[in-house]
């Protein structure tokens, strides 16, 4: 195999290709190593690559393999860590000033978890400081790219993430998501970013401990992949307030044959209130809703009221902005990014009254959805209501003519899903016009991971990502 054919190859295809000797771990981490240093300075997907212990570890990997022991099920995979998740002796800026020259002593708990799967870390990815925004920059390493086109963003918070997984930096990432920054840069670079419960995957270390909106979780470029991954980092750890047990089988089992036929399917180009959608972001998910009828799903268009999303988001995001960085601004304001600055400006400015309405707000939205989806197994609905912009732009200011109020708006479909609390992936379904990719949003019932799973990989066969491979320019060829 080409080394090219090694950085596209699946995590699920590599596990099998090990086993059967066909390839080890130090190749396909020598040649993803390469894959960044062909792309990375054009893209910025990476800022910190962790060379020498990944070499190390690939080693020790394919030293496991000639000894035929027992393999974990990630062994000798490579795996990606979001800067803002903390790794042990390698530097975790989080996207800020503050932390530029931060180096952990600890690995986060989830990246305990893929070590001890055998995962290969490679490095970390780019975020907006504090992972605070749907545009990836900051001041440290600056603003990632799309490698679809690098004029326009790759999406964020998990943008640098998105990015190595589009163009054959590795075959998984870890990410997180509070209003969609796991799903977000899926869509805007052809990748897949799975929301799952708060709680199925543990987190910690964590400041606030009992966050019901922010999670961590899997990205990959297919859906076998993403449930691979999400088998070995769920499941309970009594550091983690929300987590729980879980049955990971149910995830890789999800996968093996799915099936949509016969399931009701609630349909919506948009939320309606919530924020406009673009016409080719819509036409392109309604492709998609066409083809779960083509599976057989009963596809209704329908969908409960989100009218409520913005004070809520306003109240409960305000509100943690306030309790993670409100202390950072008396001596850091001036280096911080002004959307971060803004939010917990924002939040300061929250009285009991408006975080308690926000509270009442999100329980009436969650048993409206609850009630909701007692008729439906999914909803589906465009990931991003807009296509990817300039990425000097930090946010979009208005959609179809109609101005935004505040740089969180444009990813309000994801963010209300993130309000109810229920899992959701967003998986390829199409382009633009101008050849951008676009995300569908499959959102399951409460805890109902491997129904999602199920879902997203029928339709992934139904309507394969066709090369799934961006025309990055690179070193001088219009394709990499």
């Amino acid at each position: 195999m080409t080394d090219r054919d090694l950085t596209f190859t699946p995590a699920t295809t590599l596990a099998r290709l090990y086993r059967a000797r066909k390839v080890s771990p130090l190749e396909v981490t020598e040649a993803v190593l390469a894959r960044i240093d062909a792309l990375n300075p054009r893209l910025n997907a990476y800022v910190t690559i962790a060379r020498e212990s990944a070499l190390q570890a690939a080693r020790a990997a394919t030293a496991a393999l000639r000894r035929r022991a027992v393999l974990p099920p990630l062994h000798g995979v490579p795996v990606s860590i979001k800067d803002l998740t903390e790794t042990r002796g390698i530097r975790t800026t989080k996207g800020s000033r503050i932390y530029e020259h931060y180096v952990p002593d600890e690995d986060a708990l989830i990246v305990q978890r893929l070590k001890a799967a055998g995962a290969i870390v490679m490095g970390k990815t780019n975020t907006p400081e504090f992972g605070a925004g749907g545009n990836t920059f900051n001041a440290v390493f600056g603003a990632t790219r799309n490698p679809w086109n690098p004029a326009l963003t790759c999406g964020g918070s998990s943008g640098g993430a998105a990015v190595a997984l589009a163009t054959g930096m590795g075959p998984l990432a870890q990410g997180s998501d509070l209003g969609g920054s796991l799903r977000t840069p899926a869509a805007f670079c052809g990748v897949v970013g799975f929301r799952t419960t708060p709680g199925l995957v543990p987190v910690y270390p964590r400041e606030l401990g009992w966050d019901s909106l922010s999670v961590s979780g899997p990205m990959a470029r297919t859906v076998a992949d993403t449930a691979l991954m999400l088998a070995v980092i769920a499941g309970p750890d009594d550091r983690a307030p929300l987590s729980y047990d879980v049955d990971t089988r149910e995830f890789l089992r999800a996968v093996r044959a799915p099936s949509v036929k016969g399931w009701r399917v609630a349909w919506t180009p948009e939320l309606p209130g919530v924020v406009p959608v673009d016409a080719e972001v819509a036409r392109a998910a309604e492709g998609a809703a066409r083809i779960f009828r083509s599976l057989g799903a009963r596809v209704e268009t329908a969908c409960p009221d989100f009218g409520e999303v913005s004070e809520i988001v306003l109240a409960t995001r305000g509100l943690s902005m306030v309790a993670l960085h409100a202390d950072k601004l008396p001596r850091w304001r001036a280096q911080m990014q002004a959307g971060l600055v803004w939010n917990i400006e924002q939040g300061l400015r929250l009285t009991p009254e408006s975080i308690g309405r926000g509270e009442k707000l999100r329980t009436a939205l969650w048993h409206r959805v609850r009630v909701f989806m007692e008729t439906y197994d999914l909803l589906i609905l465009p990931t991003v209501a807009v296509p990817p912009f300039p990425v000097e732009q930090p946010y979009p200011t208005e959609i179809n003519g109609k101005p935004l109020e505040n740089y969180t708006q444009w990813f309000f479909l994801t963010y209300a899903i993130t309000l109810t609390g229920l899992p959701a992936i967003s998986v390829p379904c199409g382009f633009t016009r101008d050849g951008l990719p676009v995300g569908l949003q499959i959102v399951g019932r409460r805890r109902q991971e491997a129904a999602v799973l199920r879902a997203a990989a029928a339709f992934e066969a139904a309507a394969p990502w066709a090369d799934g491979r961006p025309p990055v320019i690179a070193s001088g060829a219009s394709r990499s």
